[in-house]
């Protein structure tokens, strides 16, 4: 699900069955009168020719390509075509019976080939539709965001989704049929440093949905920041204080203290000994952080003067 590259010309790679076949004529005569290069697959089944365009974007993915390669198909309702381009990796093939339809899978999904129907979209219609498809970027504002900006977390969502939807399906054997648990001895387990939080480490016992064991060193900070997903906390040892900026409260937390932090919630986090802690995501694990360190050191510095 990769983001565009503006700077590389568009291409459309198109095509329809008998029922979509004059809308999508007209759409190319229109998409040419841009200036945007059109491959035009001509007429066929529904289903060969929604294979045919999503084979085709999904495998100029793979390719050093110099143009950006997006899909245009047609059907009677843009429904069948949709399906079976949508078969291939990378293809994110929306039917679109209106500007807003357009507009919403531009900037939530990244829509990266259009389908519209050819019995109830007129010509004049569907130039309307995939202009505001071909205009409307990535999380831009939209009629679901009711024109407004996305709020950071929906945004941080939007953004994380691109690497995460490829991933779909996972071939992994599904866990409940192992034959064993999953197990983490702690004599085996390794400890990677969290590269932008300072004094962490943290070592993942499992992977979706992510959990782990993380430790911080004395004095060690965690900038306010936030997550796609909410995550439940234990302390094994050690001491540290959340402050939860978003519902404006505070937790000083020792060993077997628990706590749940809801997603979009900011918090930040300082530690007053050596801690280790269990912690376990709703989701995949992610960070966006909200402040730098030296922000979050001055605040709760002023914090601190301000409770004497």
């Amino acid at each position: 699900m990769g983001s565009t590259d503006a700077k590389k010309p568009l291409k459309i790679i198109a095509g329809a069955d008998d029922f979509g076949c004059a809308l999508k004529d007209s759409l190319i005569e229109h998409l040419r009168s841009k200036g945007i290069e059109v491959q035009d697959l001509g007429t066929d089944k529904y289903y060969s020719v929604g294979e045919e365009v999503g084979r085709r974007v999904s495998e100029a993915q793979h390719n050093e390509n110099q143009a950006e390669i997006k899909g245009l198909v047609a059907c009677g309702t843009g429904v069948g075509v949709s399906i079976f381009a949508n078969k291939f990796p990378g293809v994110y093939s929306v039917t679109c019976d209106s500007v807003r339809d357009a507009q919403n899978c531009r900037s939530i999904n990244n829509s990266n080939v259009i389908a519209v129907g050819g019995m109830h979209t007129t010509p004049e219609e569907g130039k309307k539709i995939l202009d505001a498809w071909l205009d409307t970027p990535f999380k831009a504002p939209c009629p679901a965001s009711q024109g407004n900006p996305w709020p950071p977390e929906i945004a941080g969502f939007l953004e994380n989704s691109l690497q995460e939807i490829p991933k779909i399906p996972q071939h992994d054997k599904p866990q409940s049929e192992s034959s064993c648990a999953l197990c983490s001895l702690s004599k085996t387990r390794n400890f990677k440093d969290v590269d932008i939080m300072p004094g962490g480490s943290m070592s993942i016992v499992r992977e979706s949905p992510t959990a782990a064991i993380v430790k911080f060193k004395a004095g060690s900070i965690e900038p306010a920041h936030h997550h796609t997903f909410g995550h439940d906390l234990v302390v094994v040892s050690g001491s540290k204080r959340v402050w939860n900026l978003t519902k404006n409260q505070c937790f000083d937390l020792g060993p077997g203290d628990y706590l749940y932090t809801p997603a979009p919630d900011v918090h930040r986090v300082q530690y007053f000994t050596d801690t280790e802690f269990f912690i376990r995501w709703d989701g995949h694990w992610d960070i966006f952080l909200d402040e730098d360190l030296t922000t979050a050191a001055d605040r709760i510095r002023a914090t601190a003067g301000e409770s004497k």
